[in-house]
């Protein structure tokens, strides 16, 4: 699928293109009374699943922690963008599991985290208040344009073109 240069025509999805311009996630946490915490963190990805190492200093660690699921959103750098108003953007309903230090998993995704984001690593996990959060992707929605929207499944591939909702032009009265 491709706009052709026609402006009604939805651009042709790219959700691997936009996590890979990525080197960190938005997260849209809330804590047991609903209140919402809205932060960054670098990520690594492998398939479908994301891996943060996050500190207990910051707040949205106990909401992941302890409330088990997550938005995370992946956008187009601003100075990249053509219109603001309609800047790519990937948001991702997640679920969130704890990763237990000494184990495979672990090793794993600090391994992942190391490829993306250099030596820092060696530092950031011999600290204790470090945490390494797997965040899974459930479902989620990709714009990349005006009209461009789509409902994106499991496993980032595109289900469908979010068309159940069109556009309108207010009315504007004469004066």
């Amino acid at each position: 699928m491709s706009s052709d240069n026609n402006p009604n025509k939805p651009l042709e999805p790219k959700v691997n293109e936009l996590i890979g311009e990525c080197q960190s996630l938005i997260l849209a946490t809330v804590d047991a009374e609903g209140n919402p915490t809205a932060s960054y963190a670098p990520f690594a990805r492998s398939g479908n699943k994301f891996y943060i190492l996050v500190s207990y200093m910051a707040k949205h660690t106990k909401n992941l922690k302890e409330i088990g699921k997550v938005s995370a959103m992946f956008t187009e750098d601003e100075s990249a963008t053509r219109q603001i108003y309609a800047r790519h953007r990937l948001t991702l309903d997640m679920s969130t599991n704890e990763i237990p230090r000494d184990t495979p998993e672990w090793d794993t995704a600090v391994a992942l985290l190391q490829t993306a984001h250099g030596k820092i690593l060696d530092i950031l996990t011999g600290m204790q208040d470090f945490i390494m959060i797997e965040l899974t992707a459930k479902k989620g929605a990709y714009v990349n344009g005006f009209g461009s929207a789509y409902f994106v499944d499991e496993n980032l591939e595109i289900l469908n073109h979010r068309n159940d909702i069109n556009h309108t032009v207010v009315e504007k009265s004469a004066n």
